[in-house]
């Protein structure tokens, strides 16, 4: 049997793609579980759910069946797995999109399934055991607050929907619940209800995703700061350092 073939068998598929930035890869979904991992650039995996950030040395990890589109910021090299539903026990396992950190091991175990075109954990009693090391370190890995989960109502859906088009938009939570059809203290209860955050949290949040973005893009600290409605370059510093543990400069080299 030619390797080709042999690699086709695998049960767990391996793939390598590499993104100019800017590139999306449109909605759709797959039968099989997926990690898919950011060795340089950051990813945007956006659900009907909302929306996982993932930086460089972050993976994210989307169950299987659920519709998702990812946006490219920066050059990206995208490392993925798609691990068969049968294989994966879901105990343990997230069950809902998650934003994981990737320790040094994961990490050598997904570049070593794309290097060997995927893990034949049937046959190959090495790939075999590279799968069961990979199912505990799924399991054990801490999980990172890149998510920015959507609002249901419609009312807090379109506050979220100008915000996201206009991250540094400033104005108090009455200036900003104009238009949405809902007060301001209606539109905090159902940001609070429905996605776990406080409004003020979610901005941060969205301001904090929206600069990772740009940043990996490669446009300046301050042009950033601005452009998220920071006071200054210095509190926008401040508020990235408090959220990912250094600065933007640091975080990216």
């Amino acid at each position: 049997m030619s390797e080709s073939r042999q690699r086709r068998r695998r049960a767990i598929r391996a793939l390598s793609y590499d993104y100019a930035s800017g590139h999306r890869v449109p909605t759709h979904k797959h039968a099989e579980h997926q990690l898919v991992f950011a060795a340089a650039g950051v990813m945007t995996v956006s659900t009907p759910e909302g929306a996982w950030i993932v930086p460089p040395n972050r993976a994210v990890w989307v169950p299987a069946g659920v519709e998702h589109a990812i946006r490219m910021s920066g050059a990206v090299s995208m490392r993925t797995l798609y691990v068969p539903r049968r294989l994966a026990p879901t105990r343990g396992l997230p069950e809902r999109c998650t934003v994981l950190e990737v320790s040094p091991l994961l990490r050598e175990i997904v570049l070593a399934g794309v290097r060997r075109g995927g893990l034949d954990v049937s046959r190959d009693p090495r790939d075999a055991n590279l799968f069961r090391v990979l199912l505990d370190e799924l399991r054990s890995l801490p999980v990172r607050a890149l998510h920015l989960p959507f609002p249901r109502d419609p009312r807090a859906l379109r506050l979220a929907a100008r915000l996201q088009a206009q991250p540094g938009e400033r104005g108090r939570a009455h200036d900003l619940a104009t238009g949405t059809g809902g007060s301001a203290r209606t539109i905090e209860r159902l940001f609070r209800a429905e996605t776990g955050m406080s409004l003020g949290t979610w901005r941060q949040q969205l301001r904090l995703a929206r600069a990772l973005e740009q940043l990996a893009a490669g446009e300046s600290v301050t042009a950033v700061a601005i452009d998220a409605g920071y006071a200054g370059t210095s509190a926008f510093v401040s508020a990235f350092k408090t959220s990912f543990g250094q600065t933007p400069g640091r975080y990216f080299r």
